[in-house]
């Protein structure tokens, strides 16, 4: 399968600093990708590259077989993208801005009315249409944003921090228009919300002083958590010390870890799975079960390692 977005080697020099450093990976049609990486891990460097807003020191981007450098107008016709932030003409009403951007664009006529509504549908943002951006809330901004992103239909739809100021009603319809989008298209979100990688993303990369640190599906990330397969249990508030000490003993335990109150946490060696035989040993020990939950690994625990690692 050819990939629809594709970079190989990308490179961003500020002078003496290094902000993006050879960072390759490739994207097919149907992948909702999620684009992670702490704060100054050179994120927005890469995706203004991706755009073609800022030239590589070096290396190559290609969206659907088009060199960024050397064909811009045919990748950017190809490209949607809601910057960080959603700068937007406050002045105008969502109407009027996206009837520029639809301009801009070449879509006009009847063509751009439907665009247009359809956009608007499909964020809802109809009740705002001809209300001043600069009056509207930071959601419904966050929502023209996003508008104007899709209105000419884009292969590619690039998003830094979607769901930004969204409440969660408002969240849950992005992510249920992302989800939907996705068939037919490659959608990248630059996001530090984990919760989005989790229920919208079909895969992560994540990158760290500007180099990618880990590539693959959220279950493969989860894999790499410590906290992969571990088990927590409740127990009576009397029988913490007893469970922890029986649950300690078993082979295949690691470490146990309190969570608190009435719960413990065992942690498995090198991933095994344990459920079963910690749910035995309590039950043969005597002691009363309340609760017990394996658990499939922590993604903000794997993202800590894995960004701060020296």
């Amino acid at each position: 399968m050819d990939a629809m977005l594709q970079l190989e080697g990308l490179t961003k020099r500020f002078g003496d600093f290094t902000a993006v450093n050879g960072i390759s990976f490739s994207v097919n049609r149907g992948e909702v990708l999620g684009f992670l990486g702490p704060n100054g891990a050179g994120k927005t460097t890469a995706m203004r590259m991706v755009t073609g807003f800022l030239p590589p020191t070096s290396g190559t981007v290609h969206v659907d077989g088009y060199d960024v450098a050397r064909e811009p107008i045919a990748v950017k016709s190809r490209i949607g993208y809601l910057a960080e932030g959603a700068p937007l003409y406050e002045d105008m009403t969502p109407v009027e801005l996206l009837g520029f951007v639809a301009e801009v664009r070449g879509i006009t006529g009847a063509d751009k009315r439907k665009a247009i509504d359809r956009a608007a549908e499909l964020i809802n943002i109809g009740p705002v249409m001809r209300q001043s951006i600069g009056t509207l809330s930071k959601g419904y901004k966050r929502r023209v944003g996003i508008a104007q992103a899709i209105l000419h239909d884009p292969d590619l739809l690039i998003l830094d921090e979607p769901t930004d100021g969204l409440d969660p009603n408002q969240k849950h319809e992005v992510r249920r228009l992302i989800n939907e989008m996705a068939e037919n298209k490659v959608i990248v979100i630059s996001t530090h919300l984990l919760e989005e990688v989790e229920v919208v993303c079909s895969r992560a990369v994540v990158i760290a002083r500007g180099s990618v640190v880990a590539d693959g599906t959220p279950a493969e990330l989860e894999a790499r958590s410590v906290y992969h397969n571990a088990v927590t249990v409740r127990l009576d508030a009397g029988q913490v010390d007893a469970g922890k000490s029986r649950i300690e003993a078993l082979p295949d335990v690691d470490k146990v870890e309190s969570a608190g109150g009435d719960e413990l946490v065992a942690i498995p060696s090198g991933g095994k799975v344990i459920v079963d035989a910690v749910g035995a040993a309590l039950k043969e020990s005597g002691i009363s079960v309340h609760e017990i939950r394996a658990e499939r690994g922590r993604l903000d625990e794997v993202f800590r390692r894995i960004t701060t690692a020296a």
